[in-house]
């Protein structure tokens, strides 16, 4: 239970770090891109060979297929409301965000750290230790996310304190929510683990495509298709060594 709480704190404690550095130091949009891409292929790496591989083989393909839909369906449904309360740009990089809310970004990032985290606990069940791939994976994906989304709070009026009052009470969240992940899932209940697996596998799918990759590009260039590349073979070489 105690590992479970640490790992979501650690993985979650990216979005701290990223809220420095966009708070106190001027990061160029290249970086911040090229650190997006490189997290964006972690995460794709991460959803397939880890979360959808183990799904499928552990439950077959239904319950897995029915799980990754219904994350995809989710974090759409929840983006578009996002982007309604002008929080559509809480994953993105640009040193001068416009139409940030900053209470839409704050709402927005927890929708996807919890899952996220829930994941860490699950994982824990399966294996009885830590997927080192999913740690890292959200760990560099979350970091882009907190030092654009703190510049987007500093424009929207947000005192240095109180943002960083905001992410760590993420971090703590996302610590929650891992152990949360370890307590109430059942391991004996394989259609369960294997379809929230196959759920933060379609949101996380789903979350690159449609916000991380695209702003990466237009800020980056086509190199970034390349250290998203990196990105990916990264998470295989984690797999296979894990």
């Amino acid at each position: 239970m105690l590992q479970a709480a640490m790992w979501g704190a650690i993985a979650g404690s990216s979005l701290v770090l990223g809220a420095l550095l966009g708070i106190f130091k001027n990061i160029p949009n290249k970086v911040s891109a090229f650190v997006m891409a490189y997290g964006t292929g972690v995460l794709i790496g991460a959803a397939t060979f880890e979360l959808l591989t183990d799904a499928v083989k552990e439950g077959g393909i239904l319950y897995p297929s029915l799980g990754f839909l219904a994350g995809a369906t989710i974090f759409i449904l929840a983006e578009l409301m996002i982007m309604k309360k002008g929080g559509h740009e809480r994953k993105r990089s640009k040193t001068s965000p416009r139409g940030h809310s900053g209470m839409a970004i704050f709402i927005g990032t927890i929708i996807d750290a919890i899952p996220e985290s829930v994941i860490i606990g699950v994982s824990l069940i399966e294996h009885h230790s830590v997927s080192w791939l999913i740690i890292i994976a959200i760990f560099i994906s979350n970091f882009p996310e907190g030092l654009s989304s703190s510049i987007g709070l500093k424009k929207d009026g947000y005192s240095k304190k109180k943002i960083l009052l905001l992410w760590s009470v993420v971090m703590v969240l996302a610590s929650l929510s891992s152990l949360l992940g370890y307590i109430l899932i059942d391991p004996a209940s394989t259609w369960l683990v294997t379809t929230i697996g196959a759920f933060a596998a379609g949101g996380i799918i789903t979350m690159v495509s449609s916000t991380m990759l695209p702003e990466a590009f237009e800020e980056g260039g086509p190199i970034v298709g390349f250290i998203s590349a990196s990105g990916l073979l990264c998470s295989l070489i984690l797999t296979y060594f894990g």
